[in-house]
């Protein structure tokens, strides 16, 4: 064989050797979220294309599911290594009921807190045309509803709210798509509606508003005490009209239902691998919140917004090591949850 020939494919196969190299280093996750259209799918994908720009090592596939629960079961289950995760789903996992009900014998592996990235606000809308006959969400009570797909955390917590306001209702699934059809044409009486750090809502929200004029319906004071006495924490959303893109809106503010989301990974991914994506997640906040409104949390206060959804999930799951190294470093780590994080 020619020498110069024999050198030059000597070097290409060390190329080919050093790019397969490369290839097996670059670790695939596969992030589960909520369907597309939701703002869970956006706010990931978003994510998801900061990291797969700025943190080498991993390449992330966003996943649409019926719902974030659904993620947080393939997860569990080993078919996903992420997760969309909120407090509410934590907690019926943990407590092995409503959504999760004779779930946790199915557990393969066990979901862990690693990225808290803002809070989701819920609550009701009506028809512009009938507002005047609602005063409270009371007056809901015997009416068709669509309170959100039935595996969705926005409805699990609206419905909590209705629940511990004694208002039973006609629950009515639609396609997301068709909200705002079914609205106008009165086949339903009130649809949910929702927010994402009090900063934006989801596209199907907004899809809505194209097809039919909707109003916000507001608890009455007496419910928000009812509310309150049963453990919600109540918010106001102020510029709803901006926030819902939605300009006929007469309401001043939308007094809805926080809880907090998350994207979560597993002990698959380390803790040194954890901390370097909160770091890259904090160092881009800014680019995060202009690519998706939702990111507004941590872009104002990321150490204050993981601080809030550890003690929202409380001891439901445990604690990535590496998200409790995120947060000594920033100075907001609580000793008393030293018990709590996770370990192999």
């Amino acid at each position: 064989m020619n020498k110069k020939v024999f050198v030059s494919s000597v070097v290409a196969l060390l190329a080919m050797g050093a790019t397969a190299a490369s290839a097996q280093e670059v670790k695939e996750l596969r992030w589960g979220t909520s369907a597309v259209g939701s703002s869970g799918h956006r706010a990931l994908t978003a994510l998801a294309n900061l990291l797969n720009e700025k943190m080498d090592g991993y390449r992330i596939t966003v996943l649409p599911t019926p719902g974030a629960i659904v993620s947080v079961k393939g997860f569990a289950t080993g078919e996903l290594e992420g997760n969309y995760g909120s407090d509410i789903a934590f907690y019926e996992l943990a407590n092995n009921t409503a959504r999760f009900e004779g779930f946790q014998e199915s557990v393969e592996v066990q979901p862990v807190q690693s990225f808290w990235a803002f809070t989701v606000e819920v609550g009701l809308g009506v028809h512009a045309s009938q507002r005047e006959n609602f005063d409270e969400w009371a007056d809901l009570a015997g009416q068709r509803v669509f309170t959100g797909p039935r595996p969705w955390d926005t409805r699990a917590q609206v419905e909590r709210g209705l629940e511990a306001l004694g208002v039973e209702h006609e629950y009515v699934e639609v396609d997301l798509s068709t909200a705002g059809s079914l609205l106008e044409s009165g086949q339903i009486a009130g649809f949910l509606i929702y927010t994402n750090a009090e900063a934006t809502t989801a596209p199907w929200i907004i899809e809505a508003g194209l097809t039919t004029d909707w109003e916000i319906l507001n608890p009455s004071e007496e419910e928000l005490a009812r509310l309150k006495e049963a453990g919600f924490v109540v918010t106001e959303v102020e510029n709803p009209a901006e926030v819902f893109q939605e300009d006929k809106l007469q309401a001043d503010k939308a007094i809805l239902l926080p809880f907090y989301y998350g994207f979560h990974v597993g002990l698959d991914v380390p803790e040194e691998d954890v901390y370097r994506m909160l770091q890259v997640i904090e160092e881009n906040a800014a680019e995060l919140a202009q690519a998706d409104a939702g990111f507004a949390q941590i872009a104002a206060d990321m150490p204050g917004m993981q601080v809030r959804g550890v003690e929202a999930a409380g001891d439901l799951v445990p604690i990535h090591p590496g998200l409790a190294r995120y947060m000594r470093e920033k100075g907001v780590w609580n000793a008393e949850w030293d018990s709590r994080i996770a370990t192999q």
